[in-house]
């Protein structure tokens, strides 16, 4: 995106990128390490997630505690991050509209909110004609999955949209999966959930809880075994959970109670021919994203923060510009 300085707006047709001041080689790609230390201080320090809420312990979100926080309130397990993953992001998108990552607030009462005692519904809501708003699952990273159908009804995945990971950011600058995140059995281990649908049920990867291999899967990507439902991720469509197998509320398009991820710029219109090359960060705080388009490089450095984002913008001729904005 290309701020005008007098304005203060994005106008997507001019094509800015890194600032020169900041040596690439100083930004460490996916610091994990310093990043989770800075991502459980800044949930320390958040609002309690709601009376009467306490810590647990949940399969899959448990590998993420330098980034993730679990508690329960009532009837739902409360999920906390950033929204960010410990792995790196945005590399490989091809189909971009210029948003960026940034840390999201879902602390406190903007928590994650996902049942403790699922229960199958006789209504099922298949994600092929609903839920084309706000996310359908939670990955144990701590980051939201969305449709594998963008707001479009198109293939994300199929047309591009994704980085190497299967997330890329929404128009609130929101990092979110299209896919299942399978690369996370690596980490959670083979037999345990990589994420849990809004409706309470877990998604496994390729593995049974047992170990066993995967077992044919219903339309909605899920099944019953040993007398429990669940769902799967594959690498074919739907990726991910189809819809709604479990009991939910639906509102405007979305699964309600879910997060809100508000908007601090104008959204990004489409940049054709833009192919994002490189993206590095370094501590919980300062990004720096590079991409090619017509021959030339463009850079993007920013620092973000939950109250502010400083962007400055280099584009190929190594002109600058910059623009902070404050988060609402």
């Amino acid at each position: 995106m290309s701020p005008t300085p007098d304005e203060g707006h994005v106008h997507p047709h001019i094509h800015p990128h890194v600032s020169a001041s900041i040596s690439r080689r100083t930004l460490l790609q996916g610091a994990a390490a310093g990043f989770g230390i800075a991502v459980v201080a800044s949930l320390s320090n958040a609002l309690p997630a709601a009376a009467a809420s306490s810590k647990v312990t949940l399969a899959g979100f448990d590998a993420f505690a330098s980034s993730v926080r679990t508690l329960k309130s009532g009837a739902y397990y409360l999920v906390e991050s950033t929204g960010l993953p410990p792995h790196n992001m945005m590399v490989g998108i091809k189909n971009w509209q210029q948003q960026v990552p940034v840390p999201q607030p879902y602390t406190g009462s903007n928590a994650w909110k996902i049942p403790s005692s699922p229960k199958l519904s006789a209504t099922p809501i298949s994600a092929k004609s609903n839920l084309f708003r706000g996310a359908i699952a939670l990955a144990a990273d701590g980051v939201p999955i969305f449709n594998a159908l963008n707001n479009r009804g198109e293939d994300s995945y199929a047309i591009g949209e994704l980085d190497k990971w299967g997330g890329h950011c929404g128009r609130a600058d929101d990092y979110h999966y299209h896919v299942a995140p399978l690369h996370l059995s690596a980490t959670v281990g083979a037999t345990k959930p990589i994420a849990y649908a809004l409706d309470g049920f877990a998604i496994y990867g390729a593995k049974e809880p047992t170990g066993a291999a995967m077992q044919p899967l219903d339309e909605y990507n899920g099944h019953l075994f040993k007398g429990s439902y669940h769902y799967h991720g594959t690498t074919t469509y739907p990726y991910i959970n189809g819809g709604m197998r479990g009991v939910v509320t639906v509102k405007d398009g979305q699964v309600d109670p879910q997060p809100v991820a508000s908007p601090f710029r104008p959204d990004g219109a489409p940049l054709p021919g833009a192919v994002i090359t490189d993206f590095s960060r370094s501590g919980a705080t300062t990004f720096a994203l590079t991409y090619t388009l017509s021959g030339g490089t463009y850079h993007i450095d920013y620092t973000a923060t939950l109250a502010s984002v400083a962007m400055t913008f280099t584009d190929a001729s190594g002109k600058q510009s910059s623009q902070t904005y404050t988060r609402r």
